[in-house]
């Protein structure tokens, strides 16, 4: 019975598998085509990568594009997780009741909608001068109340022993968060990463209204446009997919054991 329930499961986890992994094939493979094979169903590779490719760089600022969103989706990387897990950390290991009130409040923040505040982010930005530029869209996702929770969740399971000899041994404050806390919660930091990466990498709707030139647009308001032409070249619109989902792909297989550790919140 033992078998065949393991035979049970294999084969539906094959089944998920197939199903999940079916929307990239028919990426790579409508990459290879032209846009009437697609809308045909065509199923399976041609010919036409090289052509698509260069239609893509002919039509598109694709080089910008891409750098734009390398820079906004690392550096809001790096600044959310700094950030974050200093609060996090704070809120854990310094806890009094006027931190657990503001903490309360700032759970409370995760109700509100991005649209009900969207309007008032793009006048305050646009009286300092910052639309069109990346720290128009960096410095709204900065740090997140999700992001904040999740650091101080895991920092439960932070042995506050560590901490305790730190300080016997002459750390300071800042020492012991730099050198005691941050390598300890390392599967943390690398799930924390791939979350806030993938935010910044495809987000979509902040963008649209800050970024107001062409050559400041990142890589999802590139397909967005490609997408929503009166005739889209959907050839093209897979090449575009694709180049926008290798690097989110690459940073989730670099970090996929990290990232599997640091979302059961252990510590080593």
């Amino acid at each position: 019975m033992r078998k065949l329930s393991n035979l049970g499961i294999h084969i539906f986890l094959i089944i998920v598998s197939v199903i999940s992994l079916f929307p990239f094939l028919w990426m790579l493979i409508g990459m290879t085509n032209t846009s009437s094979d697609i809308v045909k169903g065509k199923f399976s590779f041609g010919s036409m990568l090289q052509d698509n490719i260069t239609k893509l760089l002919d039509t598109t600022t694709l080089g910008s594009a891409f750098w734009n969103s390398a820079i906004i989706a690392v550096i809001g990387t790096i600044l959310t997780l700094l950030l974050s897990s200093m609060a996090g950390y704070g809120f854990e290991i310094y806890r009094s009741r006027a931190k657990d009130r503001l903490f309360g409040v700032l759970m409370l923040s995760m109700m509100m909608p991005f649209a009900a505040i969207m309007i008032p982010l793009f006048r305050m930005f646009s009286q300092f001068g910052l639309l069109n530029s990346p720290t128009a869209v960096i410095l709204p996702m900065m740090t997140t109340a999700f992001m904040i929770f999740f650091f101080l969740q895991n920092t439960k399971s932070f042995p506050r022993e560590l901490l305790q000899a730190g300080r016997v041994d002459g750390l300071n404050e800042i020492q012991l968060f730099t050198r005691v806390y941050v390598p300890t919660m390392k599967p943390t930091y690398a799930a924390a990463a791939i979350i806030t990466f993938m935010n910044h990498w495809n987000n979509f709707l902040w963008p649209l209204i800050a970024l107001q030139s062409q050559e400041k647009k990142t890589l999802p308001l590139i397909v967005s446009s490609l997408a929503s032409s009166y005739n889209p070249d959907y050839g093209i619109i897979m090449v575009a997919i694709v180049i926008t989902t290798i690097p989110t792909v690459l940073i989730f297989f670099l970090l996929q054991k990290q990232f599997v550790q640091g979302m059961i919140g252990s510590v080593k």
